[in-house]
């Protein structure tokens, strides 16, 4: 049986499990019982009515939230020539062609998101069964296989999130930090939200968002209410 300490049970007793909250209370729900020492991350997590395994019910995309998530990502460009020098000038923490490849398959995996240029990816396709599990590998589809690379850069440095339907069916991604203030946890949450909504594909058949929950990093999670989200 799980145990948990006496900040989770002291938070768990402000939130009704049975309830489904409008999206406002439920963030002001967990930014409440956010009680830990550190900064919390506070996510959302969707639950889609989609089946994954099928090609046109696949939900993939990037957002850049507008207070972005409270936490700086470190990142990685795969380029060469003048692109080294715009991806190192927009604030790409590493920068490398054949010798960042070589890195990783030596067991480095020192970065948050990858971006590379259409022409490295005859070079990065090579560590596709390292980064793919990982969820690391650049992806045009968000923007991280791009030549605009100090577009790519500044977004994710500013707050730019991933989300992909897992097999499960669910989005889980980060929406901010406890410490934000409302309103910037509410607009980050309807940025994202909207954004997979928008993202709904034309396989999906029926309620599109079947459960909607927000929660911190040690706190218990808030159930939404559904309908309120379209």
């Amino acid at each position: 049986m799980t145990t948990h300490g006496k900040r989770y049970n002291e938070a768990i007793k402000q939130v009704d499990r049975n309830t489904l909250y409008d999206p406002n209370q439920a963030l002001e729900l967990v930014k409440n019982t956010s009680k830990a020492k550190f900064d919390e991350t506070i996510e959302i997590a969707l639950r889609l009515g989609v089946d994954p395994r099928h090609a046109d019910q696949q939900v993939r995309g990037a957002i850049v939230l507008p207070h972005g998530t409270g936490k700086t990502r470190s990142v990685l460009v795969f380029a060469k020539g003048e692109k080294v020098t715009e991806a190192e000038n927009a604030g790409a923490d590493f920068v490398g062609a054949e010798d960042m490849v070589a890195k990783i398959q030596g067991g480095w995996f020192g970065f948050d998101v990858a971006v590379a240029t259409p022409d490295m990816m005859g070079v990065v396709g090579k560590l596709g069964k390292l980064l793919g599990p990982k969820g690391l590998m650049p992806n045009p589809k968000v923007g991280t296989v791009t030549f605009d690379v100090e577009r790519a850069v500044k977004e994710i440095k500013a707050g730019k999130v991933e989300y992909r339907v897992e097999k499960t069916g669910i989005i889980h991604a980060p929406i901010g930090k406890a410490s934000f203030d409302m309103d910037k946890l509410i607009e980050n949450f309807q940025t994202l939200v909207e954004a997979i909504i928008k993202a709904k594909p034309s396989g999906a058949k029926g309620q599109y968002i079947k459960t909607a929950t927000v929660s911190s990093t040690m706190g218990p999670g808030v159930r939404i209410n559904p309908l309120r989200l379209v």
